[in-house]
């Protein structure tokens, strides 16, 4: 039963999240509304296509007809492209062609209820069918959150399908990952962890309490903008927990899934071909993450920034686009590899 200390610690943990500091708010909200900097818009795609997957329905977007194909990965699992579709079909106007797809049980494409679905190795095939029934040639891969541990896999299993690969505020090692997030929980006070480890014992994750802390930790390590975008938005509201809770856990900083030991450091060292890492200093997936990457991988740069937290292209859109376009027309200067 909620006693008068988890009263008391909703209503501290509450506090908190209403007094993040002002500037830091400010400085948010206002990047969102400045439109010299502001690179990211909602456009309707040129075409969509359906793929067959599976034996189920998989809808692809495609923005753009360049020589050079960027392929989308979005975070989740379980999540709708939206939210990184929109912010990256402005490559379009850079005279990439960009391809997002809803990941098979999300956004439009077909939602299976079959647990036995949602496995690394079958979303591995799904990215290389997707990649050739569009006739796509080698891309530039660009994998978001778990999308980037997506990303990681395709480029091990599929090296001759890629050209470069991005990998974007995400991790190749699940049980380092979980180090730093307890640690990230550790910054809420000992009272606040022993209570989430209590109710996570106990199955009370649903607990006002418990949700304080989540929230918390959402707005200090996910995306730190006062008003979230429409497309993050979005793409929250139409989440399919199955594959979620199947392969990560029921919430960003608690990972229980088929994945929690999932860990790749071993082998970056055989991909060779040209890698850039982004992370923001306070994202949930750390920065020492990212470096623990760029240590493994034979050929990549790595970029920190320092006011974002898991979402740099919509936190600091000013300093994430340059960094991207900069990496992308260099690949295209080097020519095939």
């Amino acid at each position: 039963m909620p006693s008068w200390r988890s009263a008391k610690l909703v209503f501290l943990l509450t506090v908190q999240l209403l007094t993040l500091p002002l500037a830091l708010r400010q400085r948010h909200t206002s990047s969102i509304d400045d439109e010299e900097h502001t690179m990211w818009s909602e456009i309707a795609p040129d075409q969509c296509h359906n793929i067959a997957v599976d034996g189920y329905n998989v809808v692809a977007y495609q923005f753009g007809d360049g020589d050079e194909t960027v392929l989308c990965l979005n975070g989740g699992p379980g999540l709708p492209c939206d939210y990184l579709r929109e912010a990256h079909s402005c490559l379009k106007q850079h005279g990439y062609r960009v391809i997002a797809f809803d990941q098979l049980g999300t956004g439009k494409s077909d939602r299976p209820d079959d647990a036995s679905l949602w496995t690394m190795a079958r979303y591995v095939r799904e990215v290389e069918t997707v990649r050739q029934a569009l006739g796509l040639g080698k891309v530039h891969l660009l994998g978001h959150s778990w999308g980037g541990w997506l990303a990681i896999e395709v480029a091990l299993h599929h090296p001759g399908a890629i050209r470069s690969l991005i990998l974007e505020n995400t991790v190749a090692d699940m049980p380092h990952l979980v180090q730093e997030l307890n640690r990230l929980r550790g910054a809420l006070g000992p009272e606040t962890v022993a209570m989430m480890q209590r109710y996570e014992a106990l199955g009370w994750l649903e607990h006002p309490a418990y949700q304080a802390a989540i929230t918390l930790l959402n707005y200090r390590h996910v995306c730190r903008l006062d008003v979230w975008p429409e497309p993050v938005k979005r793409s929250l509201e139409d989440w399919n927990m199955g594959p979620y809770i199947t392969m990560q856990g029921p919430n960003e900083f608690l990972y229980t899934g088929n994945l929690k030991a999932w860990n790749r450091s071993a082998e970056l060292g055989s991909i060779h071909f040209p890698c850039l890492i982004t992370s923001g200093q306070h994202d949930e997936l750390t920065p020492a993450c990212a470096l623990k990457m760029k240590q493994g991988l034979a050929n990549a740069e790595i970029a920190i920034f320092a006011n974002s937290s898991h979402m740099p292209f919509y936190e600091e859109p000013q300093a994430y686009y340059p960094i991207l376009l900069d990496f992308l027309a260099r690949q295209r200067d080097a020519g095939g590899c």
